[in-house]
């Protein structure tokens, strides 16, 4: 663990922006976007098939853009914080993201991250089978649909980017509001005139698909990197942020084409541990460092497990499914039995 720490020193000169990297990663990021747009769009005069084609790399730039998004949240992609804030609004307009809301959320997130005592803001809803097996009917229900693949993925986006980002939080300051308010507004008057010039079916046509097919893709690659069966979750008194980066996040070891779509946010160890590193140097501290290797790495197919992962096992630490608690009760019931064996035999024999 003290070399863990160490590390986070030894990973803290890279915790700044170069402002020709970040002006280039722009550049090869929304331009390309605007103009898969307007492909996907001229292409639905010639086949649909085509438009659903271009649209599926357009929501690969538009994940692309989320990252920028979170870098800006986190100030890390350009040095001055107005540059942050300016970019970091624009893309969260494209996104469907309230910037400073989601500023606030997420930098909640990294400070609570895998605290059994402060989950609920910026996270997935996590249960202990303590937690769960005394929980009412209704709270279980609740609980099996919203760990649901269909709903977290498929109806999930639109809840996330098309509702619960419209509002503001009831403690949320003046410039919270305020720039939700800005964002709000904006995402109306883009779609009025895209509407107006374009028209509404046209527009839906294209947009609909970009936009969920990248939200969803959003949600998965932020459940998966926390979600998998050997993470890290402790009670206020035990647990370690370094510990919490290390071992609650994974390295998601992607094919080069997606790691790039999706900004290198796959060395989801490295971000957690320092956050303030730009999204275009991650990979370079991970290579350059045994210690960083080690940490949980997935691929697309080991991935897909974490669909059965529903429930984290404080006794095991470890994720399991639900099918998985008949097991841990029946284990439960025979140390119970075993200690209360033991304890009469005690007292049988002194």
């Amino acid at each position: 663990m003290s070399k863990l720490r160490n590390l986070k020193k030894e990973i803290s000169h890279y915790e700044h922006s170069n402002t020709k990297s970040s002006v280039m990663q722009m550049l090869n990021t929304f331009i390309p976007f605007i103009v898969l747009w307007f492909l996907a769009y001229k292409s639905l005069s010639i086949s649909y098939f085509l438009t659903l084609a271009i649209c599926i790399v357009a929501a690969g730039f538009l994940v692309r853009i989320f990252i920028i998004f979170h870098d800006c949240c986190h100030g890390s992609f350009f040095k001055k914080r107005k540059s942050n804030m300016i970019l970091g609004t624009i893309a969260g307009i494209l996104t469907f993201c309230p910037f400073e809301q989601w500023k606030r959320s997420h930098a909640i997130h990294h400070a609570t991250s895998s605290n059994l005592n402060k989950r609920g803001t910026g996270d997935v809803w996590v249960m202990t089978v303590k937690e769960y097996l005394a929980a009412s009917k209704l709270q279980k229900i609740g609980y099996r649909l919203y760990r649901n693949p269909f709903v977290m993925f498929v109806l999930g986006p639109i809840y996330i980017f098309l509702v619960s980002y419209r509002f503001n939080v009831k403690n949320a300051r003046r410039r919270e509001k305020i720039n939700t308010y800005i964002t709000n507004i904006s995402i109306v008057v883009l779609i009025i005139i895209f509407c107006v010039t374009l028209g509404w079916q046209d527009f839906l046509l294209v947009q609909g698909p970009i936009f969920f097919l990248a939200g969803s893709l959003g949600i998965w690659l932020f459940y998966v990197q926390h979600q998998f069966e050997d993470s890290y979750f402790e009670n206020q008194e035990n647990w370690d942020f370094v510990k919490a980066a290390i071992d609650g996040s994974s390295y998601y070891k992607l094919p080069k084409v997606l790691q790039w779509l999706t900004g290198n946010i796959g060395f989801h160890h490295i971000h957690h541990l320092s956050p303030r590193i730009p999204n275009y140097y991650l990979e370079e501290v991970h290579n350059k460092n045994e210690a960083l290797q080690e940490a949980t790495t997935i691929t697309l197919k080991t991935s897909l497990k974490s669909l059965h992962f529903r429930l984290w096992d404080e006794e095991n630490k470890k994720f399991i499914g639900f099918k998985d608690i008949k097991n841990v009760m029946e284990k439960v019931s025979k140390d119970n039995e075993r200690k209360l064996s033991t304890n009469v035999s005690t007292v049988k024999n002194p």
